[in-house]
């Protein structure tokens, strides 16, 4: 099974059922470019969490099944 992705905007809004996410938000926002969003790191490494398009900061999120967790 392939993996699944939600993405949650600044706003709230959520966008899921993404296989790609990256490909699926610039097609459901009808846009054709995205910039990498990154926070800090405990490390203090940069950590790639999003995408901003078209002014929505989008949090990505893989899914996974909840059975088979204890």
């Amino acid at each position: 099974m392939a993996a699944q992705y939600m993405a949650i905007d600044q706003h709230g809004q959520t966008y899921h059922g993404l296989t790609r996410p990256r490909a699926d938000l610039l097609k459901r926002l009808g846009r054709r470019h995205a910039s990498k969003m990154y926070i800090d790191g405990k490390d203090g490494q940069p950590k790639h969490i999003g995408y901003i398009i078209a002014g929505h900061w989008l949090t990505v999120y893989r899914v996974e099944p909840w059975e088979g967790r204890s």
